[in-house]
């Protein structure tokens, strides 16, 4: 037996029906607490490490090269961590631009899928080096952040974001975008 009304209100990301009252009104925001959330965090993220010239140095205390240092047999990709320590304060630079990247681009939405991929990629990444070893594995956040990810990467910014503006006004102006 099929039950048309448990699909209204599921338009998350285009799909499903429009929905109406406040069961599809919740429906249709569902994500934005967790896009406010992650851009948030993840333009903070970015913006602390880059104010911080411990973080960003190769030796010393609380410096991404003595972190990588400490992490390194217990990492599940100690390649990865390889490869970070040959620069450092380049890798440092490179963590913190790309985290801002993708705050700024979860907040305001624009390349949303595109955002979210980039976070995801950073949470697993940071999961198979920095936090592998944190037992129980639920102790580590990187891999709930990467898990977090993911029903952006799969819905997009439908809601309340450049990308929705951008797709209105292809939508009124055609082909022809700017113009």
């Amino acid at each position: 037996m099929v039950h048309a009304n448990r699909t209204v209100g599921a338009d998350l990301g285009g799909v499903g029906g429009s929905g109406t009252g406040a069961r599809g009104m919740l429906a249709r925001h569902a994500l934005l607490p967790l896009r406010l959330f992650l851009g948030v965090t993840f333009v903070y993220a970015g913006l602390d490490k880059l104010t911080d010239s411990g973080f960003l140095a190769a030796r010393g205390s609380g410096s991404l090269g003595a972190l990588l240092t400490q992490v390194h047999d217990t990492a599940a990709l100690p390649l990865l961590v390889d490869l970070a320590q040959k620069s450092p304060v380049g890798f440092g630079y490179a963590i913190a631009i790309g985290e801002l990247a993708v705050g700024v681009g979860t907040l305001v939405g624009l390349l949303g899928r595109l955002a979210a991929c980039g976070g995801a990629l950073i949470s697993l990444t940071l999961w198979l080096t920095v936090s592998w070893s944190t037992v129980p594995y639920y102790y580590g956040n990187d891999l709930a952040y990467l898990m977090a990810w993911i029903p952006l990467v799969l819905a997009g910014t439908p809601r309340y974001s450049l990308d929705a503006a951008l797709r209105s006004r292809r939508q009124r102006h055609g082909a022809q975008l700017f113009g």
